[in-house]
């Protein structure tokens, strides 16, 4: 991905969901527009950074989760990761449930984390926190959704040591390969959409590595428990990494993800140090410089 247009300066550098009972992810919509979800009501937020406000837009029923969010802006579809086997797609105009995906198996359902998910030109990949695995649900050139697969993740990135391992993904704006954090090492893999082979990028440590934000050969890496950004330079054949600067702020409780506008990162808050479920009076989206 390049850089685009700075965005206008936003009135706040902080921006409270109404009404929110909890907070995951985050998706760039067009223009000033962000979508934050609330993880165990399901519903989603619609934000304008430049009017520093946010309002309910997808009351979800109930028994839905919202974890990680992507935006297909070509075709007008919002993915969200929906934590138990469960994947979601609304239509970011009227917000109607486009489609809802099953990727875990009746067998495997309490244990299948579906989180974050990255939308390509061919379809969006979700990962999974709890299983080696990704699931891609392909979309094509008119925006028909197709059948969900799932393909088996193998090498450094298949580590399932941690309570959460898989979590933050990214891609570069050919697709491929795939950028993932691993949440418990603390480490950044390459994954080959195609085969599921992965390979550390080396010479990086991002404890509590979750979502991730990728610009050309930098990248953003929010770690939850650390109550940070890191801001990495990729090698050019992705192999390895250097950390250049680490971003802070002291409203940072448990972010877990974030997006870019313009030379600002939008960065949520899930205030998961508060409990499980989370407990905070209320939620919000953090504005710091990149």
């Amino acid at each position: 991905m390049t850089d685009g247009p700075a965005a206008a300066a936003p009135t706040t550098d902080v921006i409270v969901l109404p009404g929110a009972t909890s907070a995951q992810g985050i998706a760039k919509g067009a223009g000033d527009t962000f979508y934050c979800g609330d993880l165990y009501l399901g519903h989603i937020f619609r934000g304008d950074l430049k009017r520093g406000t946010a309002e309910l837009f997808i009351e979800a029923p109930e028994g839905r989760m919202s974890m990680g969010l992507c935006a297909d802006l070509r075709h007008g579809w919002l993915f969200v990761g929906g934590a138990l086997g469960w994947a979601y797609v609304y239509d970011i105009q009227t917000g109607a449930t486009v489609a809802t995906y099953r990727l875990g198996t009746i067998g495997d359902l309490k244990t299948t984390v579906v989180n974050k998910v990255f939308v390509t030109r061919r379809g969006a990949y979700f990962s999974d926190t709890s299983s080696a695995v990704l699931y891609f649900v392909p979309i094509s050139p008119a925006g028909e959704l197709g059948p969900a697969r799932t393909l088996p993740v193998t090498g450094p990135a298949a580590d399932l040591s941690g309570e959460f391992n898989l979590n933050g993904i990214v891609a570069p704006d050919a697709g491929e390969p795939l950028i993932m954090s691993h949440t418990a090492n603390g480490r950044l893999y390459t994954v080959d959409p195609a085969t599921g082979a992965s390979r550390t990028i080396e010479g990086l440590d991002v404890p509590n590595a979750d979502g991730l934000v990728l610009e050309g050969r930098r990248l953003w890496v929010v770690q939850n428990w650390s109550n940070q950004v890191s801001r990495i330079r990729l090698s050019r054949d992705l192999m390895s990494g250097t950390v250049e600067s680490v971003i802070t702020h002291d409203l940072f409780q448990f972010p877990t993800t974030a997006v870019p506008f313009g030379d600002r990162l939008a960065v949520i808050n899930a205030k998961a140090d508060t409990g499980v479920r989370p407990t905070a009076d209320e939620y919000e989206v953090v504005i710091v410089d990149r």
